[in-house]
């Protein structure tokens, strides 16, 4: 499966977004994590539509939403009028979570299911066929620049195991805690599209990118 890394602009400079996106694709970078937060699902607050408009246009980029809200059906439409490519909705915060992947796909986008680090990867076995791609969180979701969570390594496992008795190959995406120093161990366990936030944004961006690429290019 092709090894994807996809920067978190939760960890940008926001009075200079624009260039440190641009940084980023030019080193390779094939999708954008967009962090949506509502203040109620988690405590935080981040940023919605206005933002993602804005940089739509900016680059060629996949836009990869990931809703850290309350009942996010309400939204998704919006979402996708502004330039979201993937939509990734939470199992927790649905009420009902098969309606709402099929209104996604409805759309005309991706759509993918998160679960936080407390919930068993057994809990996405019903929505298997149905979204796209999963999300593995490897922190408790809702700040930036926390530490790995060990135990990731293997739900990142029994959901690629999962996904493979089914003969499925299907994208697993992990958040949270991913440096150069531990992205091979995920890769290892099966995920295959890395986000990466404080790891790309802090520092050299274009350097911190390309050492990203590299080991996903190189991997296995």
């Amino acid at each position: 499966m092709e090894k994807i890394l996809a920067p978190s602009i939760l960890s940008a400079d926001f009075k200079i977004l624009g260039e440190q996106i641009s940084e980023t694709e030019k080193a390779g970078a094939q999708y954008i994590h967009f962090d949506v937060m509502d203040g109620l699902f988690v405590p935080s607050i981040s940023f919605g539509m206005p933002v993602l408009s804005s940089i739509r246009s900016l680059t060629g980029q996949t836009i990869d939403v990931h809703m850290m809200v309350s009942e996010p059906v309400r939204l998704v439409e919006n979402f996708v009028k502004c330039g979201a490519d993937i939509l990734t909705v939470h199992y927790e915060a649905c009420s009902e979570l098969k309606e709402d992947i099929d209104f996604i796909h409805s759309l005309g986008v991706k759509a993918g299911i998160s679960i936080k680090p407390e919930t068993p990867v057994e809990a996405l076995e019903p929505y298997l066929e149905q979204a796209d791609m999963f999300l593995v969180m490897c922190v408790v979701p809702g700040f930036g620049g926390q530490t790995f969570l060990p135990g990731s390594i293997e739900k990142i496992g029994r959901l690629r195991g999962m996904l493979r008795e089914r003969g499925m190959e299907k994208d697993i995406e992990v958040d949270g805690g991913i440096h150069h120093s531990n992205v091979r161990e995920v890769l290892d366990a099966g995920a295959n599209v890395i986000v990466a936030g404080s790891a790309v944004y802090r520092g050299d961006i274009r350097d911190n990118t390309q050492r990203f690429m590299e080991i996903l290019k190189n991997y296995g």
